[in-house]
């Protein structure tokens, strides 16, 4: 085990006990739980511990993979998370509950499987939760086997999963398996396998190091300002600025290109590097965002239809040039979206 941080990225439907694993994880109430069932004011809240001899960052999702969501509703917090585990996490949690699988569920599963690229699955475990519903003697491995899709899922992360009860199994239990201290250890192992196996590396794509060569760029601007600033504020800081930027440069870059972009599905990460590319430059335009909502972001937020996403990647350069100027994401939308609307743009002109 090296001494590195490692960031790690929660992700499952709102209810599944998220926050709740976190608190488990680092052994402290730090993260916000709401037991409404509503996410909608929920916020990607991250914290950095040590656990166990490891520097753990964590970093909790508000229900991306919800189908019941709005766009607008998960954007800003998509483009959050980004920002947080940039250059990219060590490892990606996928939580589900240890219940029968309902065709919500598997709604959820397919929509993971639709947004993870293959090698993203490479740093992927699955963690179930309410882990006292596992019958007596029985393992979290018998239980994956006994439904198709929970077992596609664990195999596309190599064999990985764990489970846990971020209600009952917190006191000493007379079986060691049903313990959280006894899972989160073995968790964390996991993890520092997978990091092995991956030569030390954490996961990353050419969006998610485009953004933190940003943040890297901001920083060095923020050192030159009078001021003794830490590390840590230096970065807050720096982060601050480039989530402002992405947020009007992503205007209509739709959910689900965001998130295929995040865990790395190619045309999806090239149709967001379109959009970012002309930050360094200065540019205060909307980068791509705006037209590819317009012109096929439907499509895009699907993750599916080739022909569709060429349209919202033809829409990006097109929503670049149209935004210009635009200093907030609805500007920038505006913008854009009249000139598809009026013809006056020409592909890649």
């Amino acid at each position: 085990m090296d001494g590195s941080n490692r960031r790690i990225v929660i992700l499952g439907k709102t209810g599944v006990g998220k926050s709740s694993l976190a608190n488990t994880i680092f052994g402290e109430e730090l993260f916000e739980i709401d037991d409404s069932l509503d996410s909608g004011t929920r916020k990607c809240q991250v914290e950095t511990r040590s656990v166990n001899g490891r520097s753990i960052t964590l970093i909790d999702t508000p229900g991306f993979f919800d189908t019941d969501r709005s766009e607008e509703e998960l954007k800003s917090e998509i483009v959050s998370c980004i920002i947080k585990c940039a250059p990219g996490p060590h490892a990606f949690l996928i939580l589900l509950k240890v219940e029968k699988v309902t065709e919500h569920e598997q709604a959820v599963i397919n929509k993971i499987s639709q947004c993870f690229s293959e090698e993203a699955f490479q740093y992927a475990t699955v963690i179930f939760t309410h882990g006292d519903q596992l019958r007596k003697g029985q393992k979290i491995e018998d239980h994956v086997q006994k439904n198709e899709f929970t077992s596609d899922l664990v195999k596309k992360c190599g064999g990985r999963c764990h489970v846990v009860d971020n209600k009952y199994w917190n006191e000493n239990p007379k079986d060691e398996y049903r313990s959280n201290k006894f899972q989160v250890e073995e968790l964390l192992k996991s993890i520092d396998k997978t990091v092995m196996e991956n030569n030390g590396s954490c996961y990353t794509n050419e969006m998610l190091q485009a953004v933190e060569e940003e943040i890297q760029r901001e920083k060095k601007q923020i050192q030159l300002l009078p001021g003794d600033k830490s590390e840590k504020e230096i970065r807050e800081q720096a982060e601050g600025r480039v989530s402002t930027k992405l947020s009007v440069r992503l205007a209509g870059i739709a959910t689900g290109t965001l998130l295929g972009a995040l865990f790395g599905v190619v045309v999806m990460v090239e149709l967001v590097v379109v959009a970012l590319k002309n930050i360094a430059a200065g540019a205060t335009a909307a980068g791509g965002a705006a037209a590819g909502g317009t012109v096929g972001g439907a499509a895009a937020a699907a993750v599916i239809g080739a022909s569709a996403v060429l349209g919202a990647v033809i829409g990006g350069f097109k929503g670049y040039n149209a935004a210009e100027g635009a200093d907030t994401p609805l500007e920038a939308a505006l913008k854009a979206a009249g000139a598809v609307k009026s013809g006056d743009l020409h592909v890649l002109d």
